[in-house]
């Protein structure tokens, strides 16, 4: 049984660790390449696009692939949409894993916002030092003074792990650092960046969670970018534990 992961995440990342280690079964993850020192990787391992809907689905016939499992980071729209597409052209089984968004607690000051344009208007009215989370692509929004004016008086701190790519904003720090963090980390990083108000990305799990934490307990503002919704036709999953079963159940996956 040969199972293709579209990975890039923790979950990604242990699923195929499991999926290797089983009897039988031959697992090939892909990455985009954004990121030049990924994690290691159980089973085989593909770096860059694949060319599309089409190109995925010429991948899946050449490597006679039996399932694939769409483990990407939850704001990886497109190729979870070419997944669905590839997945229906060749009548591969398909299942996506996404964990869940994050929910507010009491005491959180959390502000909804459907794009990153709609984040970066909302940040004059929360404070003038910014804890950007977004990740290094994408940050034109926040650089955009055109489109709001008070960008321009605000200051920036970009947390990413690769160095992120220009336009940045005009007033930036950038920290290069990858998850999981602690609470206690993120509570000094806040304090002594005398940040105002925290921005990031609904991507769930806990290995970012922890800035959350630091953020209500200081009452700092956060500006909640929504993910966008699973392509139509989509099977949605939350956890490695239901992949490992709704697999199990259509290709009879068997134990580790």
């Amino acid at each position: 049984m040969h199972v293709l992961v579209l990975g890039g995440t923790t979950e990604a990342r242990r699923l195929a660790a499991d999926l290797a280690a089983r009897p039988g079964v031959r697992v090939t993850t892909s990455l985009a390449g954004r990121v030049a020192r990924p994690a290691a990787l159980e089973g085989d391992v593909r770096v860059g696009g694949f060319g599309g809907a089409e190109g995925l689905a010429a991948w899946l016939r050449e490597q006679e692939a039996d399932a694939v499992v769409d483990a990407t980071h939850p704001f990886a729209a497109t190729i979870s949409e070419h997944a669905v597409l590839a997945a229906a052209a060749t009548g591969v089984p398909s299942v996506m894993l996404r964990r869940p968004g994050w929910l507010p607690e009491p005491g959180d000051r959390w502000h909804d916002a459907a794009s990153l344009a709609e984040a970066a208007a909302l940040l004059p009215g929360l404070g003038r030092r910014v804890f950007l989370t977004t990740g290094r692509l994408g940050l034109a929004a926040f650089a955009d003074t055109r489109a709001v004016p008070g960008l321009a008086e605000l200051h920036f701190l970009v947390r990413s792990v690769e160095p992120p790519d220009p336009p940045l904003p005009r007033h930036t720090e950038v920290l290069l650092d990858r998850g999981p963090y602690t609470v206690e980390g993120e509570t000094t990083l806040l304090r002594e960046h005398r940040v105002d108000v925290l921005v990031t990305k609904d991507s769930g799990g806990t290995a970012t969670a922890a800035k959350l934490t630091a953020a209500r307990a200081l009452s700092v503002p956060v500006v909640i970018v929504r993910r966008p919704p699973p392509p139509a036709g989509a099977t949605v999953l939350p956890d490695q534990a239901s992949v490992l079963s709704h697999l199990a159940r259509g290709l009879g996956l068997g134990p580790a």
